[in-house]
């Protein structure tokens, strides 16, 4: 086991109040994609920057709170979930350090991922956040964002107790979807990633936008072939993701 690190406090000027009333109930995961830590926290203290998140995670499991969970940190953009657009409102944010797919993508460190076990679980237990809006960047925001990626453990979370994950495949013979398509098919799923969470028009037509949100599911319960298509495995474990979903 790595021993815990104490939290360093490292402020960032770029936050806001929470709207009256509104509760924290998503957790969201980013890497900073950024060529070093050093180049990450910079921009996350700079006020010109206008971005920022709660905790800051490193490689060597090194925690860095830079925004007090009271407030709202500017970490996830223009974004969308289940009808939120206020993302950053509702949610507490963590960066993890990593250079992200422009500056050589690699897998997380077990340093790291075990200081985000222990934050995490402290994080969904406090605020009672529902398995199925612990969330990655890209879930809410798959157009601009593929964060944390498909090097990420999300399984490895779900194990612990911190989101969701397939506990049993579907079986059911789904016909393969794709690009060009279109129909009573592709309606029912776009219905169900839409039920699910994503941002996506429920057209009856499997356009780039489409492509884009499968991309992100699979990016985040399929990582071993993101590539837009909605195949048998793919949407066996929509569905089982949506039974497996909180009541």
């Amino acid at each position: 086991m790595v021993v815990a690190k104490p939290i360093r406090e490292l402020a960032s000027p770029n936050h806001d109040s929470r709207q009256p009333g509104q509760r924290v109930d998503m957790l969201l995961l980013h890497y900073t994609g950024m060529e070093t830590a050093e180049a990450a926290f910079d921009r996350l203290k700079d006020p010109t920057a206008r971005v920022s998140a709660h905790y800051v995670i490193e490689e060597d499991g090194q925690l860095t709170r830079m925004v007090d969970e009271t407030r709202r940190a500017w970490h996830a953009g223009e974004a969308y979930w289940s009808g939120e657009t206020d993302i950053n409102g509702c949610s507490i944010g963590i960066e993890l350090v990593n250079p992200g797919h422009e500056f050589g993508y690699r897998a997380f460190p077990e340093a790291q991922m075990e200081a985000l076990e222990v934050l995490a679980s402290r994080l969904v237990t406090r605020y009672s956040i529902p398995k199925d809006r612990v969330l990655g960047h890209s879930d809410v925001a798959p157009i601009r964002k593929a964060d944390p990626g498909e090097l990420f453990d999300w399984k490895r979370l779900a194990e612990a107790g911190i989101g969701l994950w397939p506990e049993h495949m579907n079986t059911a013979d789904w016909a393969t979807l794709k690009l060009g398509d279109s129909g009573a098919g592709v309606a029912k799923l776009q219905q169900d990633l839409a039920r699910f969470g994503y941002e996506v028009d429920v057209s009856g037509s499997f356009g780039a936008p489409t492509t884009v949100v499968v991309a992100a599911f699979q990016r985040h319960f399929r990582p071993s072939n993101v590539d837009g298509i909605a195949d048998r495995e793919t949407r066996c474990m929509l569905a089982s993701v949506m039974a497996a979903r909180p009541k």
